[in-house]
């Protein structure tokens, strides 16, 4: 049986209303759409959220529903902070978990960025699990303890996204962090577009294979580099320099059962690209036999 694709709300954020987003991923056969945790420059509160998403779902006939950033900050200093943060997220999980069915989220510890100066946002090799002290990788396993048995409690897992810019940042730090963790409902999110971007990244066996039993979710998303440069520019799913027909391939042959989640790193036309990466992606399942 073919995994469910999701289709990550980016792709729909372009003036594009919740309504809008669900009924078109919908038509164009998408089995559910990844929602932030709260939207940018909107003042409502997580209830009148949720309840905008419940309309479009009940509307659409949309069949999954997942949650993404923004994570908790479990990466202040503060504890009062942190927790607060805690109470946060486990109120929205507990508004959400009411409304809809959910079976896994992706989710973040917190930005961990390089104090020192002249380092940029962009050397991702500086930053994260490369500035991690233990007080970093203990405050994340405290908060996501209790947010695991969260989970458990209601019938769905968390995956930490491998994203730059935080102490789960490539996959074998995230292995690190939920090892740390030691709860059922806390995995990995492998979103192999990121890892590239760091120097000499492992390739997409080695990914799979650092994730392990906890890899939970999956982001797809594709860049190609530009000759003669550092830089890379993101393109559509089949034309960039990973893999994607490997990467899923080596997901079916690992026995990964979680849903793909396709992204939107390009400007531009991004409902169209939705369509493209998708009907790509069915492709790429019908030839694989999955």
């Amino acid at each position: 049986m073919a995994p469910p694709i999701i289709m990550h709300c980016n792709f729909c954020e372009q003036g594009q209303s919740i309504e809008e987003m669900c009924c078109r991923a919908s038509n164009w056969g998408y089995d559910g759409v990844e929602f932030r945790r709260a939207r940018g420059g909107c003042e409502e509160t997580v209830e009148e959220y949720l309840d905008a998403i419940e309309a479009g779902v009940a509307k659409s006939g949309l069949g999954q529903v997942a949650f993404g950033g923004p994570g908790g900050n479990f990466m202040s200093p503060d504890a009062d902070e942190r927790e607060q943060e805690l109470e946060t997220m486990i109120a929205f999980y507990r508004a959400a978990a009411k409304r809809f069915d959910l079976t896994v989220c992706n989710t973040m510890s917190g930005p961990l960025l390089n104090p020192a100066s002249g380092v940029n946002y962009s050397d991702y090799y500086c930053q994260g699990s490369a500035v991690a002290r233990s007080c970093h990788w203990e405050w994340a396993a405290e908060g996501f303890r209790t947010l695991g048995a969260l989970a458990g409690e209601l019938g769905f897992r968390l995956a930490f996204e491998t994203h730059m810019g935080y102490l789960h940042d490539l996959p074998e730090a995230a292995r690190k962090l939920v090892d740390l963790i030691d709860s059922p409902a806390v995995g990995i999110n492998l979103d192999y577009g990121n890892a590239i971007h760091f120097p000499q990244p492992v390739s997409l066996a080695e990914a799979i294979g650092q994730c392990g039993d906890r890899l939970y979710y999956t982001h797809f998303k594709n860049y190609t580099a530009i000759r003669g440069t550092e830089g890379r520019l993101p393109t559509g799913l089949a034309d960039g320099d990973i893999n994607n027909r490997e990467f899923v391939r080596l997901l079916m042959e690992s026995g990964y059962d979680g849903p793909l989640c396709i992204e939107a790193p390009r400007a531009g036309d991004r409902e169209w690209f939705a369509q493209q990466d998708l009907v790509y992606l069915k492709a790429v399942l019908e030839d694989l036999g999955w």
